[in-house]
């Protein structure tokens, strides 16, 4: 029997893989994300044969193909435009492939992953630092990677992320998540990762390239096995001048680097069981960036990541799949004050803190006619261990006056000023969690119903229990090319776990105030969505989302510092929409649009933090923002040597900015504050040098390039808050992947250009929970590497 070749492919995410069959005909796909695909074979003397097949279990599915001889009358099954490839799934989600990641122009740092979903999904607010805001929520994200969850925070400030090259798809969940996934779920990024498996000519790229702010990077990439065994590694590092969003738009002291190893080994001792291993070894240092009034500060920050995951899964006759995964991961921080402690205002502060999480997850999947049943758990433990020293060097800043105004005589005995010494804390704890779930999916007709619950117990500073149904269903309009869908969750959000005893006060006997534990937060989420195909090539799809929580979450940066501490808000309100558009690949051009409308509205009191200011009513947080979309256009223009070029505009109407709410707080800014945000009256500008006073302003010849100041009298916190100004950013990649349009090898070379407009532009200023940052200015970089 001669050798066919069999592909599978998802027009809509770009995905594409191919297999051959053996000498029984047999073929094999493994390791394959969760989507709709089709599948063609093509023999010479036969008809092409093309199917779909529907991938939503890890349960191993069986198609059976025949092939019809050439020119036989044959009933086929043609499938494959963006219309056939509308998803039943109750979930809003957005699915996303390597062959769009590779080619998104993405900002050169080590938190490559986060931009990728901050463009690619709908729904997600972009923020300073690589951070994104989930759904209208500071950081409710969980990062499922080959199984292992990962609910920590992944920012450049807090962890250090695998490299997007080891990334194969992601599905990326907006909607109310399925009963398996607890912890944080306002969005939940499932990722599968590359594996070197039936790969018995080993595959990889490697590259180097250079860019702005003295910007060298590198990567390597190689994957190879045979179909018992096989491997994929992949090496990244980063060195530059600009490794945070400084609070200037010139970047002051503000070098950092960061190297990346990701290995997955596969092997199949039998024709049943499996067993993976990743293992990840990041590390990443960094000077804090300063502003021109803390000129003299000379912070820095490490950061060391490791993460090892083994996993085992048998497959049990036909239609019944048990896996198990297991995972340690640590995350080690270090922040290092400036060498005279008195440069940093208006304290000192320093942090060795160390994050363990050790756990186990296991499940047992089963088809049963038109049902997917999964029922599992896990049980986690999360070490923490705090180290903080604390010294007041400026007693006059407001952020120490008691309640009568003045400075406040507890904190005396660390005022470095007066003859003090720092506060210094360590204290450690640990968290412990167990979770069960059950959840089935059911084809019944045109409708497909989720149906789940699930059980969380959490042994934390403020323990919880709950029970959290979760239900969604859709249904596909027959004839209409419309699918229609609607989803309930009530989920626990647990408190974050970065700097959680501090937050709470553990040990501090009352020092900040009466701290309080964080509590788990209580959530009930509703979403309503269509999903409707245009044409042949057009997919679009709107959702509404509505979340009421108890006690819902954000941080509180601690002064101008990348140390910020959890923070629960007495309830919080959030609710909105989002749109995506996609256009499936023709001719050779692809495009992408997602959009999203949030209101995010909470209500004090709060607790946690540390020296936290509790406001007067109900605030939009910063999370909160009118609108925002993204626009990816791609074209192919010569498909042997491979010539594309991709451009991107993300459009973003600003985020809440509370600090600046009348002329009277413009005026209260520092000389340096106002340039930043681009103080004016009448024909006047402030510089980092003059600052406005009240003998050239009026409340009528005010305002600000970069920030929507209300006018005088009309600030409300919930109604009209001040806000970041509107921006409009172009990020353009232009690349050739085949140079020398060679078969094997191939030679490749790419140009992008982030902020191509060099838009002048804030993310955020003085924020509570973020503090000032600016926009990455025009930065180019070039990259030559080689694909084999």
């Amino acid at each position: 029997m001669q050798a066919v070749q069999v592909r599978i492919s998802n027009p809509v995410t770009g995905y594409s893989r191919t297999a051959t069959t053996d000498a029984a005909g047999k073929y094999v796909f493994s390791n394959l994300p969760p989507n709709p695909y089709h599948l063609t074979v093509e023999a010479q003397g036969f008809q092409t044969l093309e199917r779909d097949v529907d991938v939503r279990t890890g349960v191993p599915i069986t198609v059976n193909l025949t092939l019809a001889v050439a020119g036989a009358t044959s009933a086929v099954e043609v499938v494959g435009h963006a219309v056939d490839l509308l998803e039943r799934d109750p979930s809003a989600h957005t699915d996303i492939d390597q062959s769009l990641i590779a080619r998104l122009p993405l900002e050169t740092s080590s938190s490559g992953l986060n931009q990728v979903v901050t463009m690619a999904s709908p729904g997600v607010v972009s923020d300073s630092n690589g951070f994104f805001h989930p759904v209208g929520d500071h950081a409710q994200t969980q990062f499922s990677i080959d199984n292992q969850p990962i609910t920590d925070q992944q920012s450049r400030l807090y962890s250090n992320q695998i490299s997007q090259d080891a990334v194969q798809s992601m599905e990326v969940i907006t909607g109310v998540a399925p009963a398996e996934y607890g912890d944080k779920s306002s969005l939940v990024v499932h990722i599968v990762t590359k594996s070197g498996l039936d790969q018995p000519a080993p595959t990889g790229s490697a590259s180097l390239g250079y860019g702005s702010f003295k910007s060298p990077t590198g990567d390597v990439n190689i994957g190879g096995g045979s179909h018992r065994l096989g491997n994929f590694a992949s090496l990244s590092g980063l060195r530059t001048d600009r490794f945070l969003d400084p609070p200037e738009l010139e970047a002051l002291h503000d070098t950092g680097n960061q190297v990346s190893l990701f290995d997955r080994l596969d092997f199949r001792p039998g024709g049943t069981d499996t067993v993976h291993l990743n293992v990840q070894a990041a590390k990443s240092g960094f000077d804090v960036p300063n502003t021109y009034d803390q000129i003299l500060q000379t912070q820095h920050q490490s950061i060391a990541t490791f993460n090892v995951a083994p996993g085992y899964s048998r497959v049990i006759g036909s239609n019944t799949l048990f896996t198990a995964n297991g995972f340690i991961r640590r995350d080690h921080l270090t922040y290092a004050p400036s060498a005279n402690p008195l440069n940093d205002t208006p304290a000192t502060v320093s942090q060795d803190r160390t994050l363990t999480n050790v756990g186990a997850k296991a499940d047992v999947a089963i088809t049963l006619g038109n049902h997917n049943v999964k029922l599992g758990g896990s049980i986690g433990a999360t070490r923490l261990h705090e180290q903080f020293t604390f010294g007041i060097t400026d007693p006059t800043d407001s952020a120490f006056a008691g309640a009568d105004g003045n400075f406040d005589p507890t904190l005396a005995p660390f005022d470095l000023t007066a003859g003090g010494s720092p506060l210094a804390y360590d204290q450690s704890f640990t968290v412990k969690q167990q979770a069960a779930y059950l959840q089935d999916d059911i084809k019944a007709g045109n409708a497909t119903l989720n149906l789940g619950v699930r059980f969380d117990r959490y042994d934390g500073l403020s323990p919880a229990t709950l029970v959290q149904p979760r239900v969604g269903v859709s249904y596909a309009v027959t004839g209409s090319r419309t699918v229609l869908r609607a989803s309930y969750g009530r989920t626990m959000e647990t408190p974050y776990n970065e700097n959680l005893l501090l937050s709470a006060g553990f040990g501090l006997n009352g020092l900040f105030g009466e701290s309080q534990a964080v509590p788990p937060g209580r959530r009930n989420q509703i979403e309503l969505g269509i999903q409707q195909g245009l044409g042949r090539w057009l997919v679009a799809d709107f959702g509404y989302f509505n979340k009421r929580t108890d006690n819902g979450y954000d941080f509180g940066v601690l002064f101008n510092t990348p140390i910020a501490f959890p923070v629960a808000w007495d309830h919080s309100r959030i609710d909105g929409f989002t749109g995506r558009l996609n256009v499936v690949e023709h001719g050779g051009f692809s495009a992408f649009v997602v959009m999203a409308h949030t209101n995010a509205i909470y209500s004090p009191p709060g607790v946690g933090g540390i020296l936290l200011a509790q406001p007067a009513g109900d605030f939009r947080i910063d999370h909160d923002q009118k609108f925002n979309a993204t626009t990816n256009l791609q074209y192919v223009f010569e498909k042997r040597a491979g010539a594309w070029a991709a451009l991107s505009w993300r459009y973003d109407s600003g985020l809440v900015a509370g600090s600046v709410a009348s002329l009277e707080d413009a005026l209260s800014l520092t000389a340096d504050q106002q340039a930043a945000i681009g103080f004016f009256c009448g024909g006047q500008s402030a510089t980092r040098d003059l600052a406005l006073t009240s003998a050239t302003c009026t409340t009528s010849n005010f305002g600000a390039t970069r920030l929507r100041i209300p006018a005088e009298g009309t600030a409300d916190d919930v109604t009209n808050p001040p806000r970041i100004a509107p921006r409009h950013l172009f990020d353009l990649g232009v690349g050739v992947d085949n140079l020398l349009h060679t078969d094997r090898a191939k030679l490749r070379l790419r140009f992008s250009v982030i902020n191509l407009t060099n838009t002048d532009a804030l993310y955020n200023f003085l924020s509570t929970f973020s503090g000032t940052h600016f926009v990455t200015p025009r930065a180019y970089q070039v990259q030559l590497g080689v694909t084999f």
